[in-house]
């Protein structure tokens, strides 16, 4: 018996107790017109793995599972390929910790306003509440912003090259 159903035999049995029993039937009625949690099948490219997850390759396992992306603009674009470019050209310069830091500074903001700001204004919920919720995001933008840079900050070059490698497969 699944959650729903549990809880609306519960709900009926109070309501018999205590209400119309109309009131009970109206409950199990309604419960039985709810459809069935359907799961989704497991992709065509998942089938073909039959060895553990830790022995697939990591780009095809990551290809396999579902992933939102965000469009950003091709400036910022340009700017991540360079920064990325250069650290993988030459990992041990000391300002490449700095750029990384900006580039996933700048990627935050942009994910942040095309995950949650973007949405707010196509459903045109107002400027108040659009106000409301630029000034919220804003504040968790500059607390990830603060986390994220000082540990970028602090890495030595084999950890910047896992972060750009890791950027890269996003892209």
């Amino acid at each position: 018996m699944t959650k729903s159903a549990t809880t609306s035999v519960r709900t009926a049995r109070k309501a018999a107790a205590g209400f119309p029993a109309a009131t009970a039937q109206k409950v199990i009625a309604k419960a039985a017109r709810k459809p069935a949690v359907m799961r989704p099948a497991p992709h065509a490219a998942d089938a073909r793995w039959t060895s553990s997850p830790a022995k697939r390759p990591a780009r095809a396992a990551a290809a396999a599972q579902p992933s939102l992306r965000f469009h950003y603009p091709e400036s910022l674009r340009e700017k991540t390929d360079a920064v990325l470019e250069a650290l993988e050209a030459a990992p041990e310069h000391p300002r490449h910790a700095q750029a990384m830091a900006q580039v996933v500074s700048e990627l935050v903001e942009a994910g942040m306003d095309y995950y949650f700001m973007r949405a707010l204004r196509q459903a045109d919920v107002g400027f108040v509440a659009e106000q409301t919720a630029r000034v919220g995001m804003s504040g968790a933008v500059t607390l990830i912003n603060s986390m994220s840079c000082k540990y970028i900050e602090r890495m030595g070059s084999a950890q910047l090259l896992v972060v750009a490698r890791h950027i890269r497969e996003l892209g």
